[in-house]
């Protein structure tokens, strides 16, 4: 092999330097991709998982538009207005077009020829194997008796999910307020749960460093050590308690679960307002509570029912109108047929007899309905009696309480900064001060715990009436 031919055939065999180049771009490229894809799955999970900041308006206007309870009663309302509809349609014409081929392997046979004698009636064949007819028909109810009970009986079934749905949309509310209010407390709490053990942890270091100088027990340093540990399943039941609270918010919302939400409102105390009587809640209950007009309803539509029961014992009317084209031939020749048309109109009138007594058992269903109607409405504000004596004395009792708890609160703070500062001096004992910083800690918790309590009461107080 020349030298021109060597040279040529090297220039076009791969430059080991030109390969170790092109891998290593691939590499970095490789890379680059993988790092760019880690980058935004970080941010996708950062972005997913930062808290979202919601009010309490922010809470029930979610709740208003996702919660799947008031969705599910807002399609109850419009399966109500299909009834409607179709209650409506009864009465109006049914039109419809009809028709037939037949095909006979034999004429049809026709009997009553030449019946002059003999036990066996003669007949004959005649007419063409292939038959067929079309037509067109009109039935218009003139009077109908279950017709208009039906409607009646739909608008009410309207009517009452309207009312339903209401009442959905005010119980869901107030048991969003609650479990709303019901974290603030909790995250109140953990507030509290956590300045005690910074408090009793600083306990312990003292307790410690006076040990080692020989000036306190080993007692108190035990002491002090078992406070803290029995601090610390406390604060995490309720760190769990606010997760299982927050998990039922974005339920009660319809948001996806998964996604953290942070409360922005703060627990506030209304004015110290006038609560009302008994008589004058009870009053506002009977105006406004939507379930309770729900029971009366539900009398009317036993009314309707019992009319829809007897409305089969009744005659009926109805006009009639067809118009039919008929024909007959042989090997389907339908094209060389007759077409001859037969058009009527006519009333049809039917007259019930008799039906087994069915129809008179379901009128006797439908009047004991109302009565278990009636003595439900009856029950309903028996219990509502109740209901109002109980809340309105929930009030006034949580009411009082915050009073009192407010004023042992401020007690107890007192006395612990008394105890502190003459432990300082030297004067109180390590048990002195840890007995005062377990008081203030349960002062300010039963305070806590009542305020939760009034403004419970307050929304049950509302949902009572109705609002």
């Amino acid at each position: 092999m020349n030298k021109v031919t060597r040279v040529a055939r090297k220039s076009f065999l791969p430059d080991p330097s030109i390969n170790e180049l092109i891998f290593m771009t691939l590499q970095k490229a490789f890379i680059y991709t993988i790092s760019f894809f880690t980058l935004l799955c970080l941010l996708s999970y950062a972005a997913f998982s930062q808290a979202q900041p919601l009010s309490m308006k922010q809470a029930l206007d979610l709740t208003m538009s996702n919660n799947r309870q008031i969705k599910i009663s807002a399609l109850e309302v419009d399966r109500s207005e299909q009834q409607i509809a179709a209650a409506k349609g009864q009465s109006l014409p049914e039109a419809g077009l009809n028709g037939q081929l037949i095909h006979y392997f034999e004429v049809p046979a026709f009997f009553g020829f030449d019946n002059s004698g003999g036990d066996k009636i003669p007949y004959g064949r005649f007419g063409g194997r292939d038959q067929g007819s079309a037509g067109v028909y009109v039935t218009q109810p003139v009077y109908k008796p279950g017709n208009k009970p039906a409607l009646r009986y739909a608008r009410l079934l309207k009517h009452s999910g309207d009312l339903s749905l209401t009442d959905r949309r005010s119980t869901v509310t107030a048991q969003l307020k609650q479990t709303y209010i019901q974290i603030l407390v909790l995250q109140e709490r953990i507030k509290l749960q956590q300045q005690s053990l910074q408090r009793n942890e600083k306990a312990l270091q003292d307790a410690r460093s006076l040990l080692a100088q020989g000036r306190a027990l080993r007692v108190d340093t035990l002491r002090a050590y078992t406070t803290v540990r029995n601090l610390e399943p406390d604060l995490l039941r309720l760190t769990y308690a606010v997760n299982v609270g927050k998990q039922q918010l974005k339920t009660l919302m319809g948001i996806d679960t998964l996604k953290d939400i942070q409360l922005t409102d703060s627990l506030e105390l209304p004015g110290d307002e006038a609560i009302l009587s008994e008589n004058e809640v009870y009053d506002q209950a009977r105006q406004n509570r939507s379930d309770l007009k729900v029971t009366e309803l539900e009398q009317q539509l036993s009314d309707e029912k019992i009319r829809l029961a007897a409305a089969p014992m009744k005659p009926s009317v109805s006009l009639n109108a067809q118009y039919l084209l008929q024909t007959q031939t042989n090997k389907f020749d339908y094209a060389n047929a007759y077409y001859p048309s037969t058009p009527f109109v006519g009333a049809q009138v039917n007259i019930p007899i008799f039906s087994g007594n069915i129809n008179r058992s379901k009128v006797k269903q439908a009047e004991i309905e109302k009565q278990q109607a009636i003595q439900k409405s009856r029950n309903a504000y028996e219990e509502l009696r109740a209901e109002v004596k109980q809340v309105v004395a929930d009030v006034r009792e949580t009411r009082e309480r915050i009073r009192i708890r407010e004023q042992v609160r401020e007690t107890a703070l007192l006395s612990y900064d008394i105890t502190q500062y003459r432990y300082a001096k030297g004067v109180a004992s390590r048990l002195e001060l840890t007995d005062a910083e377990l008081a203030l800690t349960t002062a300010q918790s039963d305070y806590l715990g009542a305020v939760y309590d009034y403004l419970s009461a307050k929304i049950s107080l509302n949902r009572a009436m109705g609002k």
